[in-house]
């Protein structure tokens, strides 16, 4: 039971430094390329939401392992789209790498992300993590077994 518990963490933390951590950028939709009179064919992008906007720069910040200026950019996000998962996920990271005092925050937004999001795999990988440091190895081994169903490489 030791075994899986360290494997579980050894494995979380490889994918942290492989992958970077929590979810990734969100990336505004693009519209059809538009012609103009000139016969040009110019692409148009549609401009991202400044929720978007405010989630991508905290995921800059976060990769960059600047927790605590990540975390307004993640509250913002969720303030702007209160179902916006991936920034619920994000945010839980942050909170997290910032200390235990943060534990129950952290858990509270994990848990969030996968009410709104309930295939969103990194939310139960870093759940996982967040479990294993309060010592609740049942409920740890639980978000792996999730974790391996939904996405066995992670």
């Amino acid at each position: 039971m030791k075994s899986l518990l360290r494997i579980t963490a050894i494995a979380a933390i490889t994918t942290v430094s492989a992958f970077g951590a929590g979810s990734g950028s969100a990336v505004p939709a693009e519209q059809p390329a538009v012609k103009e009179k000139s016969a040009a064919v110019k692409p148009v992008v549609k401009e991202e939401s400044p929720a978007v906007g405010a989630y991508n720069e905290g995921v800059k910040l976060m990769q960059n392992k600047r927790f605590a200026q990540a975390q307004p950019k993640f509250e913002q996000a969720i303030k702007l789209d209160p179902d916006f998962a991936e920034a619920y996920n994000n945010l839980a990271f942050v909170l997290r790498k910032q200390g235990s005092a943060n534990f129950s925050k952290s858990l509270a937004y994990y848990n969030k992300a996968i009410e709104l999001k309930p295939k969103l795999a990194e939310a139960y990988m870093y759940r996982g993590v967040l479990y294993t440091q309060m010592g609740r190895k049942g409920d740890a081994q639980a978000d792996l077994a999730t974790l391996k169903k939904l996405n066995g490489p992670l």
